[in-house]
């Protein structure tokens, strides 16, 4: 059984047990979060797709951890023109562990 959810404009193929991270949502550890945006479930009835969204359709998730990602560096040049800009990014996620599907 697994289902393809949305959360902060990526799409996601979760299964219960998976652990993902997604883009930082506010809540604290330890919670559990159902996730309604629910594109696509697959199960013993078989396939079931949305248009967009499955309705009745929701995965419920326990909130493992915060965090932030790796730096990703970013280079901005123009040849020719002397211009050249470095910047860093840290993205903030949120750990969820996928605990069921209905």
């Amino acid at each position: 059984m697994y289902a393809v959810i949305e959360s902060g404009g990526k799409q996601y193929r979760v299964s219960p047990g998976d652990v993902i991270q997604v883009e930082k949502l506010d809540i604290t550890e330890g919670q559990t979060v159902d996730l309604n945006q629910v594109l696509m479930v697959s199960d013993d009835l078989g396939v079931r797709v949305g248009n967009p969204m499955l309705s009745g359709a929701t995965v419920t998730a326990k909130v493992k951890s915060h965090g932030r990602d790796d730096k990703i560096k970013v280079f901005k040049f123009r040849r020719r023109k002397h211009y050249r800009k470095t910047a860093g990014h840290r993205q903030y996620y949120t750990e969820l562990e996928i605990t069921g599907i209905k």
